[in-house]
């Protein structure tokens, strides 16, 4: 009965069962080097920026100065500095269709509003607007670094970066002592701290006479003035993001997990660039693709909703075959796969309530099948087609990944969303598939280092599959 159960009942075991030792220091190695890119991509634009350094050292050249393109070539394309797309040419043509590996490279945030400077208290302070699906208490009384871009007056850039190296200062938002928390202690999780109460302290030193009003708010702004050469107006024309301070870090006496800030949906895009970066030769154009605002609904210029990553196709058709028509690239993501590769919500011990146990994925039990996301329903969910979903899991069998498959929690529990659906509107096959994530959207996520290789093995037997 046992044999006959091991052959007919699925089984999903743990990824280090299936590992030899060689295996094993690889999961390792590739930890340490998945710390530094997180490390160096702590918002979209830093994201970005590490992908195409990365990129070019891998032989990727821009597909602005490309003449043309053969099987083999390795071209990249940046849109406005927050998303990117690789691709290693295929055999086939491009308009024959692609294979895609997509994930976002945004991550919940408190961004700073554009007049955010302001002083109470014998303090200087900064306000926020809080950015995708942040759970506001967890933001408080810890240190927080400030990175984004901020574009002066005369039209020069000036990257802004504090918090992260060593000696730097950080910010801080304040939380109510328990002493005088009564009140706020009868308040639920999600109204104990006010949205417009994220207010991150910036300076403590007053500026000018004894006399004068706004002296706290003077000080930073001289000092902004005099070590950045900025005046408070700059401010409208900034994307400033207040952010976790400090790198990732293993977790465990064991070393076999990491806790980082942003891990959704950077895990993903990191693994999806180093499948692609094993890629030589194939005969679908491998792509992946990494994208912004997706925790706010993919929209703008730079989110999934844009025409961008449909107008970079176009770009490649027409250098291949000397022109194109909007009927060629529709075409060709109708002939297009894409594994949307987004996080999945990991079993918790410390909340076993939320989940269903037989549908839910575990850390350590490798990357993630999700067929369906959305809520109430499946409401807003791709839902993958059964030959799809199929095809993955005999591709993965195949190729000896490790796997599971997950939901989102029990039925009305709650719910989410990936670009998945949109990529699926172009009429491609689509999956959702990524790796298992203790406490996502809190300012420090856990991830297992297997999961993180598995998923690297995962997308590269996507793209050597079609």
């Amino acid at each position: 009965m046992e044999k006959q159960m091991e052959k007919l009942a699925v089984q999903y075991g743990y990824v280090w069962d299936a590992l030899d030792a060689e295996q094993r220091a690889a999961v390792m190695e590739m930890g340490e080097d998945y710390k530094k890119f997180m490390d160096a991509g702590k918002t979209e634009r830093l994201c970005a920026q590490e992908i195409v350094r990365r990129a070019k050292e891998q032989g990727f050249v821009d597909l602005k100065e490309a003449k043309s393109l053969k099987p083999g070539d390795r071209v990249y394309s940046l849109n406005r500095g927050k998303a990117v797309v690789l691709a290693v040419i295929g055999s086939e043509e491009v308009a024959q269709g692609v294979s895609i590996v997509g994930s976002h490279i945004d991550s919940p945030r408190l961004d700073l509003k554009q007049n955010p400077l302001y002083e109470d208290g014998g303090m200087a302070l900064m306000k926020t607007h809080y950015y995708g699906g942040v759970r506001k208490y967890q933001w408080v009384a810890r240190p927080l670094a400030l990175c984004g871009v901020v574009i002066r007056g005369h039209g020069s850039a000036l990257e802004i970066n504090i918090g992260d190296e060593p000696g730097d200062p950080v910010f801080y938002i304040s939380d109510l002592l328990p002493h005088l928390a009564a009140e706020q202690n009868k308040k639920t999780l999600a109204e104990a701290i006010a949205g417009e109460d994220l207010n991150a302290l910036a300076g403590t030193l007053p500026a000018g006479e004894k006399e004068d009003s706004d002296r706290f708010k003077e000080g930073i702004l001289r000092l902004l003035h005099e070590k950045y050469g900025l005046v408070e107006e700059d401010f409208v024309s900034a994307e400033l993001e207040l952010v976790p301070a400090g790198a990732a870090r293993d977790v465990g006496f064991d070393r076999g997990a990491i806790a980082a800030y942003g891990h959704d949906d950077r895990v993903c895009a990191y693994t999806s660039m180093r499948a692609l970066f094993d890629i030589k030769t194939c005969k679908k154009t491998a792509v992946a693709l990494f994208v912004d605002k997706e925790e706010i609904g993919s929209v703008g210029n730079t989110g999934m909703c844009s025409r961008n990553f449909a107008n970079t196709l176009g770009r490649m058709i027409e250098l291949q075959r000397g022109a194109c028509n909007g009927f060629d690239i529709d075409r060709t993501l109708a002939q297009s796969a894409l594994l949307s590769s987004d996080v999945a919500a990991a079993h918790d011990p410390n909340y076993p309530s939320v989940d269903d146990p037989r549908n839910g994925a575990c850390l350590g039990k490798g990357v993630t099948l999700v067929k369906y996301t959305g809520s109430r329903g499946k409401s807003g969910s791709n839902d993958a087609n059964a030959e799809f979903v199929g095809a993955i899991r005999k591709c993965l069998n195949e190729a000896g990944v490790v796997w599971q498959t997950s939901e989102l929690g029990k039925v009305d529990q709650g719910g989410g969303g990936t670009i998945a659906y949109i990529l699926a509107n172009c009429d491609m096959d689509v999956l959702d598939i990524g790796v298992p994530v203790l406490s996502m959207h809190a300012p420090f996520e856990v991830v297992s280092k297997a999961d993180v290789y598995m998923t690297a093995n995962a997308y590269r037997a996507f793209y050597l599959s079609r």
